[in-house]
């Protein structure tokens, strides 16, 4: 542990240096705090040399290191400290009539707003749940809606297009024959079950002369195990001044584009708080930013995450405080729904 003048000007450089992407030296400082400037510079000497600082090659004044960021979040973080206005993330729970995912969605994008940060929601992955049952709806024309209600009790749907002239009685014995060979099977075997059982001549003929049928039930099976997720403000990182550089925010796009933010935030640690900066995060589109993730309570006891992603210079006082306090509504968001599945 560092002392407690270290402490202090670890803190203000973070929080000098979030302000203005400047590095910061002793005189700055100095304005601030009752030491002399010798003083600083030795304090700031001592926290470089312990890793928690670094110089850069432009001026005499130091950056927060990767470590320095790590312990600021660690220790020199208090939840209390923040003067956050929470009124328009209470205004859009306290909204009943709005359905869940949609109160998700305008969730990520006012997190998105609040921070001007990258954000991301994640939800569970409905890979390890079990079908319970299947229906199909119609729409119009060649379009109808695949329902598939699982062991957790959540109904998952997804649009199909049907081909052309495909028989109604032919249609009901498929569904008919989906309801029997896939109860309680997980979702994410549903293409092997599937396709061992299309072996038995019982069905062999009937599912393989609907072929393209069995194909569109596939692929919405296979989106099924994908966890839902939002995604917003991915132009933010533009005006961030790490990201100056025309190679660097390609590189950036790229990564968002991709989706490749996914394996990052699937993978985060289900036990609280979990702060990845820079090199931590693994891959080279990100070694200037941090991610800071939350996770929040599902149904089935499977959970969810929070997420924003900036720059390590990221103003994790304000962040932390944020995801926390949104990661507890859409806790409750679940937990309501739960108590009243009608809603």
């Amino acid at each position: 542990m560092l002392t407690a003048r270290q402490n202090l000007v670890l803190k203000l450089i973070v929080s000098e240096f979030v302000k203005s992407a400047e590095p910061v030296g002793s005189r700055t400082l100095s304005k601030m705090l009752d030491f002399s400037p010798a003083t600083i510079r030795n304090e700031m000497a001592d926290l470089e040399e312990l890793g928690y600082l670094e110089k850069t090659h432009s001026s005499s004044g130091r950056v927060p290191s990767e470590k320095g960021y790590h312990y600021y979040v660690e220790h020199l973080i208090q939840d209390k400290e923040h003067d956050l206005d929470l009124t328009l993330i209470d205004d859009l729970f306290s909204n009943e009539d709005l359905a869940r995912d949609e109160a998700i969605r305008q969730a990520t994008n006012l997190l998105s707003q609040l921070t001007n940060y990258t954000t991301i929601s994640l939800g569970p992955s409905a890979r390890h749940a079990r079908v319970k049952k299947i229906e199909l709806v119609p729409l119009y024309q060649e379009l109808c809606v695949l329902l598939v209600i699982t062991n957790h009790g959540h109904v998952e749907s997804k649009n199909i297009t049907l081909p052309k002239g495909t028989n109604a009685d032919e249609l009901k014995r498929i569904i008919e024959i989906f309801n029997e060979i896939l109860y309680d099977v997980p979702i994410a075997q549903v293409s092997e079950k599937l396709h061992y059982e299309i072996n038995h001549q019982q069905i062999k003929d009937l599912l393989n002369y609907n072929q393209k049928i069995i194909d569109a039930f596939l692929d919405a099976f296979t989106r099924f195990t994908q966890s839902k997720y939002y995604l917003s403000g991915q132009s933010n990182m533009l005006y961030q001044p790490e990201f100056s550089d025309v190679e660097r925010v390609r590189e950036l796009m790229n990564f968002f584009e991709k989706n490749d933010i996914l394996k990052l935030v699937e993978h985060s640690e289900n036990n609280g708080l979990t702060v990845r900066i820079g090199r931590e995060n693994q891959m080279a589109a990100m070694k200037n930013c941090s991610v800071v993730m939350v996770p929040y309570e599902v149904a089935g006891g499977q959970k969810g995450t929070i997420a924003v992603v900036g720059p390590t210079r990221m103003a994790y006082q304000k962040v932390i405080p944020l995801l926390k306090y949104l990661a507890a509504h859409m806790s409750k968001l679940y937990a309501r729904d739960e108590e009243d599945p009608d809603e």
